[in-house]
């Protein structure tokens, strides 16, 4: 792919007025560097050059304007620069939870809330205080300490947010899914990091259905052996109660009366625990420090989302993809956040827009899947309510395509600042994305985050520009993972981000810079399925379907698709005298539903003869995505490779008849 040329420039849509340009922080950022720094920039890609090019005294910069608390203060920015195992601010000791509770007034909102289980309620800073508060001497008394894990099974409530800065205070390591994710791919999450405590909803609500997870509980303890305690969120059902389950208690029991205070903890210590997933094994269990979080959060939602305090901040989120992370660090700038739990086309894709009519939000988050879905069904934002307040709109999880960005100018309004963006789990921020001093062009994002030393490489490791290549970081980045868990020699880490270019991380997306300094991300390089923000690895997948006796062998693949959601085809070899009908075809969609997540569901299942594979066995998922894509077979894979170059051929039929 890296062999094609497509800097074609897409058309200008929007450009910030002066006085946009000048209230920003970002403007404020650059003025503070001159007065302290004695530093002078041409424009906003002269800044990010020097960002990258000096990032010792970027990231000291960041730390001093945002003025950053600690109980000790660190030697030097960067104890070790190499990749992987760069060290970040050693002797630091800081807590993120403190930040996000300076300097409030408690009568402030922090949340705005709604669900299709819940009407609309606020919590204002006093409030989620004590909550907190409450929550981490219940956690003291259960014996949780700092470093010991604890992990929700929770939807996009307040509670699990109050519920994660309660483990933040005290040092406890916090994980989280959400509900609607199959017990088998909880467990595989979850017992890699030996949890002490589960918190859990009783149930949830999605498309006018409840869900009980009482017995999704009780499997959960059954399978999660180094758990002390449990406890139940009333969601679903506000006078829910443990029912059968042993060593429970309720939120509201748990909680003891208690002064909020802070653990000053080392910068790279264990503030969360995501979850990313390889083709092979396990999910990866990604563990990111408090201090790189901290300070990642700060720069990208103060300056590169220009987040203040005017603002109501929103993404559509679950709480099992790293945007929930994301939403939660707005709470650390002056901003209030607003949650949504539910889905966001129930009763209709209009649910999310009378949402930020209704609350006067100014950014809206969201997904490129459910901008395509807004167009396909015809939804016209800005018409029968007041959008007035609404001054950006934010797009991730996958590539939005040039169509998604003119519906957002003709139909949501045009003086909105759309910044469409990518990144990852990997570093829970994005790192090429929005710049509010910049203007927006059809198709292309509107920079590189300031710090993320992205470039596009080709597969001689040249950078490249005007041209795609492999997306990729040449210096650290304080968010990237402190470590796997369960990964004690790193050789799962090395091999995730540095095995094609050693000491470069390789992100896996295929990355255009352009001329002028935009972007265009154009979909994932590696087998990695991201569907609705939520990545799973393949070996996930193929788990839940070779568990079924009529399958032998499965490949499975995610084709982005212009204007609507992605192609997720997989392709079966059946057991003789096995026939792929409908009834196979619902038992294969139910087990990926349950086993895996509803968004993992495959679009088709069609039969095949065997899966093309390696001598050594490996399947080419990656040679047959690029394939499907249009990609030559001779360019997607050598043939000498193989261990059965003619499964390859089959696949070049199908991309030949799919035009």
């Amino acid at each position: 792919m890296n062999d094609v040329t497509t800097d074609t420039g897409g058309r200008l849509l929007w450009e910030p007025t002066a006085e946009a340009i000048e209230r920003t922080t970002m403007t404020a950022y650059v003025r503070w560097l001159q007065k302290e720094r004695g530093l002078r920039f041409d424009g906003y890609h002269d800044l990010w050059q020097w960002s990258v090019d000096d990032i010792e005294a970027f990231w000291a910069s960041i730390w001093d304007f945002f003025e950053v608390k600690a109980e000790r203060l660190y030697k030097r920015v960067l104890g070790r620069r190499e990749m992987p195992g760069a060290e970040w601010f050693p002797g630091a000791r800081l807590s993120y939870a403190e930040h996000i509770f300076r300097d409030r007034d408690d009568a402030a909102v922090a949340m705005i809330h709604e669900s299709e289980a819940r009407d609309r309620g606020e919590v204002t800073w006093g409030e989620l205080r004590e909550q907190v508060a409450g929550i981490a001497a219940g956690l003291r008394e259960l014996g949780v300490e700092p470093g010991d894990r604890v992990v929700g099974y929770l939807p996009n409530i307040p509670e699990t947010i109050a519920i994660f800065l309660a483990c933040a205070s005290i040092g406890a390591t916090w994980s989280c899914c959400s509900p609607d994710f199959g017990i088998r791919s909880v467990v595989d999450r979850f017992a890699q990091i030996e949890p002490k405590v589960l918190f859990a909803a009783d149930g949830y609500r999605y498309g006018g259905k409840d869900f009980d997870r009482h017995q999704a509980i009780a499997q959960l303890q059954a399978e999660l052996p180094t758990l002390k305690h449990t406890v139940v969120v009333p969601y679903l059902d506000p006078d829910a109660t443990t029912g059968d389950l042993e060593r429970a208690s309720m939120l509201p029991e748990m909680q003891r009366k208690g002064e909020l205070t802070f653990a000053q903890l080392p910068f790279a210590h264990p503030l969360w625990v995501l979850y990313s997933s390889g083709t092979t094994g396990l999910p990866k269990a990604i563990v990111h420090g408090q201090g790189g979080v901290l300070l990642e959060h700060l720069k990208v939602l103060g300056l590169q989302a220009d987040l203040q305090a005017d603002d109501r901040f929103f993404w559509f989120t679950t709480t099992g993809w790293m945007m929930w992370n994301f939403l939660v660090g707005g709470l650390l700038t002056d901003a209030t956040i607003l949650l949504y739990d539910g889905n966001p086309a129930t009763p209709s894709l209009d649910r999310l827009w009378d949402f930020a009519s209704d609350t006067g939000m100014t950014c809206f988050g969201t997904s490129a899947a459910y901008i395509s879905a807004c167009m396909k069904s015809e939804v016209r934002p800005a018409e029968g309510r007041d959008l007035s307040r609404l001054r950006s709109v934010g797009s991730t999880g996958s590539p939005l395509s040039p169509d998604g960005f003119r519906w957002v100018y003709e139909h949501v309004g045009k003086d909105t600042w759309l910044f469409s963006t990518s990144g990852g789990t990997d570093v829970v921020s994005a790192f090429v994305g929005g710049v509010p001093t910049l203007p927006v062009y059809e198709g292309e994002l509107q920079g590189r985050a300031l710090g993320a030393a992205i470039e596009a490489w080709d597969e001689d490791g040249r950078s490249v520009v005007g041209e795609v290549g492999e997306l990729v970081l040449t210096e650290p980045l304080p968010s990237m993972p402190v470590f796997f868990w369960g990964d004690p020699d790193g050789e799962r880490y090395r091999e995730s981000y540095f095995s094609l270019f050693p000491g470069i991380w390789r992100h896996g997306d295929w990355i255009e810079i352009t001329s002028r300094g935009t972007a265009i991300i154009s979909g994932r390089s590696d087998s990695t399925i991201n569907r609705g923000g939520i990545r799973m690895g393949t070996a996930e997948i193929y788990s839940a379907v070779l568990a079924l006796d009529e399958i032998r062998d499965a490949l499975v693949v995610d084709i982005p698709q212009e204007g609507e959601e992605s192609w997720l085809p997989l392709f079966v070899v059946l057991e003789d005298g096995a026939e792929l009908d409908d009834d196979l075809v619902k038992a294969i969609r139910k087990r990926v539903r349950e086993d895996c997540s509803p968004r993992h569901v495959p679009s088709e299942v069609i039969a095949i003869d065997a899966v093309p594979r390696t001598l050594s066995g490996k399947a080419l998922e990656v040679p047959v995505k690029r394939i499907l894509m249009g990609t030559a077979p001779e360019k997607a894979a050598s043939r000498d490779s193989l261990a059965n170059p003619e499964a390859l051929d089959w696949f070049a039929e199908l991309a030949k008849s799919r035009g």
